[in-house]
């Protein structure tokens, strides 16, 4: 991959759309005309390849009986010419709207424009005849119609309700209009449309603005959005339409997925234009995942078959330096709302602590065993097993808090331990491993045992281990099951000693939680006070403390010689690296794009200031680095270790990496074709 496609927003499959609102005339098609024609130029000034507009924009929605006359008819076509002409020197596709009559019948119609030609006609399906609507006595409905190519400005077009759009040299651009009411029926064509292909639904309409409609309009268009597994462009008449019994607002949506991604100012007194960057990867991904859409595809195959594909070029900017233009979430697994950030906490932290009073409830046991390290994800699962026996209405004393001191133990995490299992009420007891560590050591003749300072991975595991042996050792004593502490970025990173503590248990309550995600966890729980003032206190000082496994003895007291970000990268561009990778599939050039488009500048004021709050900006070398560590280890050594991971509840829609859910993989496969694609990826 060269350099400047590297930087351009479209080799990644993204797309730039637009939806324009002009403020229009009634019954003066060539003001409406070159308000359009002002708002095709800014969207492709702002390197949009698509742009819709409202339902009959040149002539106005509000023309009632008007639209019988020959005038205003001739004036719309001549309106149209001139977008025509314009069109040759805008790289960009427009949608259109105008009354337009065939075959003795008047249509209200779409009109789709690019390059100097036009490139179909699209009749509405429905038209609403109640409340404010008369539509049926000026306009007949697209199944009256018998032809399926016109003659309109001197071309011959196809025309039909049943139209796909596709851009030749953007294969997965592939979009299909309908109009206004055709979205408000039980089964909208688009419906049809998506299941025929399109990945890019269009919607001109007019639809004028009655208390609480804006808010409808939001769930339609994102619903509808989510159900076809496409993006959905909206648009809604403004400023100049009649007002005589109506009023209008102007809104414009634009929707991917689900997700809102831009909407318009409404009530606005000038045109106005927004736009997104779609991306169509993520829409054809999801359509592959998701297997009920292929199923519901050979269901509706007679309808689908119905559509008939118009391909034709769109000049986009697809040469140039084009960077993305959308709003990324460093933190794909934690909103960065403070409102939405504190509800997702919640459901997670319940969630968890739901399906440990299942896995208790079910296997009849009421103790739990949890080492205790001082350290970040053992903390939060303690909290899980105190709100557990809470709903159980057993005594916290049931989980048996044990912290074991190992050669490397800092003072700061013994201490804090300690606090802990004090503030959950838990049944607290300490081990000191060192002796029976040393004693395995001296059995194995390693060098340690002979005074030599031979920190290797052997003498870390042997401590792993031990404090293992005790968890499991204890739970059988007192009929109780080991809580595992390992979260999701661990497993993913193979950041865990096989067959031990972080690894294995008999439940795992953070199985499919990020790092990232944990932190605001524990922050959401002392921020909320739900273990007291001194409780959150502690909880706060966990925060602060460096990320280690606290297994090498430092040179420094109280200042851990291991830092894990330090080996396997920061974990705050490890989960956005695991949540594309795993959710989404996506080649190392795109997530290092993505990664780049939202790590890659500082946006001060997105998150509160606090411990273990980044602040971080990374170039794309530092970005590339870090993206190998993680494919190498993610596709190369760490799959045997997530085949044998104990239960554990998922969580959230960013998957799991649990080999009975949403991750099955052969533990010895190769990461060269990853590797290998990441090298495409430019240094700088």
């Amino acid at each position: 991959m060269q350099t400047k496609e590297f930087f351009n927003l479209y080799s990644h499959d993204f797309a730039r759309v637009a939806v324009g609102v002009p403020t229009c005339r009634v019954a003066d098609p060539v003001f409406n005309a070159a308000e359009t024609i002002a708002l095709a130029r800014q969207a492709a000034e702002r390197g949009a390849v698509l742009i819709a507009f409202p339902e009959l924009g040149l002539s106005a929605y509000t023309c009632d009986d008007l639209f019988h006359q020959r005038a205003l008819l001739e004036a719309s076509k001549t309106a149209l010419a001139s977008i025509v002409d314009a069109s040759v020197d805008l790289p960009l596709a427009m949608v259109v709207g105008m009354p337009l009559q065939v075959d003795h019948l008047l249509f209200n119609c779409a009109v789709v424009v690019s390059g100097g030609a036009i490139q179909g006609v699209v009749p509405k399906s429905y038209l609403p005849n109640y409340g404010e609507f008369y539509e049926a006595r000026q306009f007949s409905a697209a199944d009256c119609a018998t032809s399926e190519q016109i003659e309109l400005l001197g071309q011959t077009v196809p025309f039909g309700p049943a139209l796909l759009f596709e851009a030749a040299n953007m294969p997965l651009l592939r979009f299909h209009v309908e109009i206004c009411e055709d979205l408000w029926t039980p089964i909208p064509p688009s419906s049809y449309a998506a299941l025929a292909g399109a990945t890019v639904l269009i919607n001109l309409s007019a639809s004028n603005i009655v208390v609480g409609k804006s808010r409808y309009r939001h769930q339609l268009v994102s619903q509808q959005s989510a159900r076809c597994l496409s993006a959905y462009l909206y648009s809604s008449a403004g400023k100049g339409e009649s007002s005589t019994d109506m009023a209008w607002d102007g809104q414009a949506l634009i929707c991917e997925n689900g997700e809102l991604l831009a909407e318009s100012e409404r009530f606005s007194d000038a045109s106005h234009l927004i736009c997104a960057d779609i991306d169509l990867e993520r829409l054809s991904r999801e359509r592959m995942r998701v297997t009920t859409f292929g199923q519901s595809m050979r269901r509706h195959r007679d309808e689908a078959a119905r559509f008939r594909t118009v391909s034709f070029l769109i000049d986009a900017p697809l040469d140039r330096r084009l960077p993305l233009q959308r709003r990324l979430e460093r933190f794909p697994y934690v909103p960065s709302d403070a409102r939405q950030r504190d509800e997702r906490c919640e459901e997670v932290y319940n969630i968890q602590v739901q399906a440990l009073v299942q896995r208790l409830s079910a296997s009849g046991i009421s103790k739990v065993v949890i080492g205790v390290s001082g350290g970040l994800d053992s903390t939060h699962a303690l909290l899980v097993c105190a709100k557990a026996m809470d709903r159980l209405k057993l005594p916290r004393t049931n989980i048996l808090g044990v912290t074991m001191p190992g050669f490397a133990t800092s003072d700061r995490t013994l201490q804090q331990a300690r606090q802990l299992m004090q503030v959950t009420g838990c049944t607290a007891s300490e081990v000191d491993i060192r002796p029976s560590c040393l004693q395995m050591l001296k059995d194995i003749g390693h060098p340690y045992a002979a005074g030599h300072e031979d920190y290797d991975v052997t003498f870390e595991n042997v401590q792993a281990g031990e404090r293992t042996s005790h968890l499991f050792r204890m739970a059988n004593y007192n009929q109780a099951i080991v809580l595992g502490t390992g979260d999701l970025s661990e497993l993913a990173l193979g950041w865990c000693t096989y067959g031990v503590g972080d690894h294995m248990s008999h439940y795992n309550v953070n199985a499919s939680v990020p790092k990232t995600l944990i932190v605001h966890l524990v922050r959401w729980v002392a921020e909320t006070r739900q273990i007291g003032e001194s409780g959150s206190d502690v909880l706060l000082n966990v925060l602060a403390t460096d990320i280690s496994p606290e297994l090498v003895p430092g040179k420094l007291a109280d200042v851990p010689e291991q830092k894990t970000e330090n080996v396997i990268g920061p974990y705050e561009l490890q989960d956005f690296n695991l949540y594309y990778v795993l959710r989404f599939g996506f080649a190392p050039s795109k997530v290092a794009f993505l990664a780049l488009s939202a790590w890659g500048d500082r946006d001060a004021g997105r998150w509160p200031e606090g411990p273990h709050v980044p602040r971080n900006e990374y170039t794309l070398a530092a970005i590339k680095k870090n993206l190998g560590i993680f494919l190498y280890r993610f596709f190369k050594t760490s799959q045997f270790k997530r085949s044998c991971i104990p239960n554990g509840p998922k969580v959230g829609s960013g998957g799991s990496l649990s080999p009975r859910g949403d991750w099955r993989a052969p533990s010895d496969s190769e990461a060269v074709v990853w590797m290998d694609e990441l090298k495409s990826i430019p240094d700088d």
